[in-house]
């Protein structure tokens, strides 16, 4: 038995998976390396290095790592959007879960590298004007 297709065409489900790996990229990035949030993540840095049990460390863990926080992200917007990838029901939610983390995890790296190289040049240029003779 084949199971049910979602009425919505492959092209319509790859746009939106594409377009809500975005927010979901910039929801984890912002919360878990950004200065707005430092105070709270530095909190849950150290609850997760001294808390005394697992469970709390695993937990307070999560708020400091992009790949983990983007899962808890996602099944939120999942929550919101209704969005289920290739299958109707509880299997159209769990394609969407992974393939959304993986995408928004792909934007989250392409993101770190383009600010490593922007960084690297901007050093660069310094150590050029450093060297030139006044």
């Amino acid at each position: 038995m084949i199971p049910e297709l979602l009425p919505e065409t492959l092209a319509r489900q790859a746009a939106i998976l594409l377009l809500l790996a975005l927010p979901i990229a910039c929801m984890s990035w912002t919360v878990t390396h950004e200065e707005v949030f430092r105070e709270p993540r530095d909190y849950c840095k150290d609850r997760s290095q001294h808390a005394r049990s697992l469970p709390r460390r695993k937990f307070f863990y999560l708020f400091t790592c992009e790949y983990c926080f983007s899962h808890y992200v996602t099944a939120l917007v999942l929550i919101f959007t209704r969005f289920q990838l290739l299958y109707s029901g509880w299997r159209g939610y769990v394609l969407a879960e992974f393939a959304l983390v993986y995408l928004a995890n792909v934007y989250m790296s392409l993101y770190n590298r383009l600010r490593l190289d922007i960084k690297h040049e901007n050093v660069s240029i310094a150590v050029e004007e450093a060297q030139k003779p006044e």
